[in-house]
């Protein structure tokens, strides 16, 4: 009687509607599955056309092609002797579902539809795609010609059923479903369900991976039981980082754990576990038999197939292990690197162009970068053929092969310190020295031309000439004065990132990075249409707080000395004029709250949900040590003026990598009106009366 079954899982680097890249990752991974003895594959959540689709899944085409590529899945050699359990959208009696697709040497055995589906934050499943609501049953599914033609089949079962092989059974899960509060596997496991499966689509926040693996050792503590979970890794095209964490789980203890942040684009998982454990965990659970005694069966599909050998009282089984987190340091130096690596080979560009401030999050922003030609190393020198080739076409040479970081950032990195006369020579100096330790190829530019000249402009037409608030002009004035000169900035970073290759006699173009972070872009301190407006931002989403963090962790663990005078210096925009030399504005006089009190402000208002009158009570507690009530209810206030005033920013952000619940994006995430009531009279008042 056979008892070890031997499992395999994946993380895959998926990307929206390219289905022969999916196809071939796909096939990679079986390869690798069947070569390491798994008689099972599961794969990431609508792995064959790349889960963020968006509106393309109302596309017949996005049908069409998903089921072609399941004909060559069907048809190839390369699947035969192995059960394989893919995700694709499914067009059902005319409505789309989100499916799993499993199938046995030809044979499509249970098409099996998500029956939660993930609709809050940066998911929007319902839009396009309807919950199955019929709990255990199944109805027949008429195949599409071509997959008839390969299986010879004209139905299939389509709904909620389960497996039941010859050694064990079989039921699935689609990512939602194990955080909602009623998951499959609950009722499965009181059916003698031994395996649960988990296709997901779950992306990267920062502190997040500790809940779902959480989630996973918890599914089988009360219940017994083995437990797999695929997921997408990557960038697969817009601002979200799948962050991989592939992992095998029985009976509340993890067992295999996959990479979180990697390059490599297929990344296969294989356990084997002994059926038995379960079993004997099980029968002394004396309240789970009771209600398993209980229990509304699940329809069974039965597969004449096994996932063990008849005798293997000699194979080893896998150990529990325990899960290495990663720090959150850690993970903004991979997330966002890898993030910008799937975007930049992607995109087909020749690297990316920074404007270098010399501040802590331009400086972030360039660590991040310097991250990534880190981990492209790494990887070369442990014998990734597609990152070197992917490396290759972008330095556009054959030949190339990183010798280091430092080599390799100077091919795809161009930092820029655009000066004026506003800026300081410390900062200057702060630039230059962090550039040249990273390697990148580094400009220096004066801005004060363009500046005169455009508003020379402006003065030619009014005949007045507008001052800085220093000099007696009007706070308009000055706040004008600066925006031109942030703007100008933004027109000569798209300039140089298009034309500096060419003048130095080299293919390409660049990409455009910003470097505003998530608590600026809250309370609208930027300049629309200024250096935060670029093609995409790695630290738009992390907050400073945790960006100075970062700055420590380079520090420490790259060697980036540079950054110890970066950390030192209070943050500062240099738009206006220095006195006596010496930089005069600082970001937190100008914003009128610290960075620390943004943080505080962006979690109560996006993960508390909390209006202002809200705010100003739980921050009266919050807060008791070192405010009154009355100072409580002036920053609370200015808080809410200043974010309404500016929330029109935010529909012009550049898409920037989600890190934070409190992100302010309001592509898809946050979403607001950005033409307020900025006096607030009714929720101000209510606060009034409580001081």
């Amino acid at each position: 009687m056979g008892r070890a079954v031997t499992v395999a899982t994946c993380a895959l680097n998926q990307w929206a509607l390219d289905f022969e890249g999916n196809l071939e990752r796909i096939f990679r991974s079986i390869a690798i599955a069947k070569s390491k003895g798994a008689r099972y594959r599961l794969g990431p959540e609508l792995e064959i056309c790349g889960y963020g689709c968006s509106d393309h899944y109302y596309e017949s085409d996005t049908l069409l092609h998903s089921f072609q590529v399941l004909e060559k899945l069907l048809e190839s050699p390369a699947t035969q002797d192995i059960i394989c359990d893919v995700g694709m959208p499914v067009l059902h009696r005319n409505v789309r579902y989100n499916c799993r697709v499993i199938f046995l040497n030809k044979k499509i055995l249970l098409i099996r539809p998500k029956i939660s589906l993930a609709n809050a934050g940066n998911y929007r499943e319902l839009r396009w795609f309807t919950p199955w609501s019929k709990a255990r049953q199944v109805e027949e599914y008429f195949l599409p010609r071509i997959i008839q033609e390969v299986t010879g089949q004209e139905t299939v079962p389509f709904g909620d059923a389960v497996l039941a092989t010859k050694d064990t059974c079989l039921g699935a899960e689609i990512c939602e479903e194990l955080w909602a509060p009623n998951s499959p596997h609950i009722e499965m496991g009181l059916d003698g369900v031994e395996i649960f499966t988990n296709s997901s689509g779950s992306h990267h926040v920062l502190r997040k991976a500790h809940a779902r693996v959480d989630l996973v050792n918890s599914a089988t503590a009360k219940n017994g039981g083995i437990y797999i979970l695929a997921n997408q890794k990557g960038c697969d095209g817009d601002r979200l980082y799948y962050d991989g964490c592939a992992m095998i789980s029985m009976n509340g203890e993890t067992v295999a754990q996959g990479s979180q942040f990697s390059l490599d684009d297929v990344e296969v998982l294989v356990a084997t576990l002994d059926l038995e454990d379960i079993r004997s965990f099980r029968a002394e659970i004396s309240s789970r038999n009771l209600a398993a005694s209980k229990v509304n069966p699940y329809p069974r599909v039965k597969v004449n197939f096994a996932l063990s050998c008849p005798d293997d009282v000699a194979v080893p089984t896998c150990m529990p292990i325990q899960w290495r987190h990663h720090s959150p340091e850690e993970e903004i130096s991979l997330g966002p690197a890898c993030w910008l690596w799937d975007y930049l080979r992607r995109s087909k560009q020749a690297g990316f162009l920074l404007p270098l401030s010399g501040g802590i999050d331009s400086s972030a922003t360039a660590c991040i970068v310097y991250s990534m030609c880190h981990q492209v190393y790494l990887a070369v020198k442990n014998g990734n053929a597609d990152v070197l080739a992917d490396a290759r076409r972008i330095v556009n040479d054959e030949a190339y092969i990183p010798e280091d970081p430092r080599e390799f950032c100077k091919r795809v990195f161009t930092t820029c310190y655009m000066a004026s006369e506003n800026s300081s020579q410390d900062t200057r100096n702060r630039a230059k020295q962090l550039a040249e330790q990273i390697g990148s190829y580094h400009i220096n530019l004066n801005i004060d031309a363009a500046v005169k000249a455009v508003v020379g402009i402006f003065c030619v037409v009014t005949g007045r000439t507008p001052r800085f608030s220093v000099y007696g002009g009007s706070s308009r004035e000055s706040l004008a004065l600066q925006n031109v000169q942030a703007r100008i900035r933004m027109v000569l970073a798209y300039l140089f990132a298009q034309l500096t290759l060419w003048a130095r006699g080299m293919p390409g173009g660049l990409l455009v990075l910003g470097s505003a972070n998530v608590d600026e872009s809250l309370r609208g301190y930027l300049t629309k249409y200024d250096c935060s407006s670029a093609d995409i931002n790695p630290i738009g989403g992390i907050s400073k707080t945790d960006l100075k963090n970062f700055i420590q962790y380079c520090i420490e663990n790259f060697q980036l000395t540079a950054l110890r005078s970066i950390m030192s210096a209070p943050p500062t925009a240099e738009l206006e004029p220095l006195v006596d030399g010496q930089v005069a504005q600082t970001d937190e006089a100008d914003m009128g709250m610290t960075y620390a009190e943004l943080s505080i402000y962006g979690k109560l208002r996006k993960i508390a949900k909390a209006g202002p009158y809200s705010m100003f009570c739980k921050l009266i507690h919050m807060w008791k040590e070192i405010c009154t009530p009355r100072e409580v209810a002036s920053k609370v206030k200015h808080f809410f003026r200043m974010y309404s005033v500016n929330r029109h920013k935010m529909t012009t952000l550049t898409p920037s990598y989600h890190a934070e619940n409190y992100s302010p994006d309001d592509n898809r995430f946050d979403l607001r009106p950005f033409l307020y009531n900025t006096s607030w009279s009714w929720q101000f008042r209510c606060i009034d009366k409580q001081v």
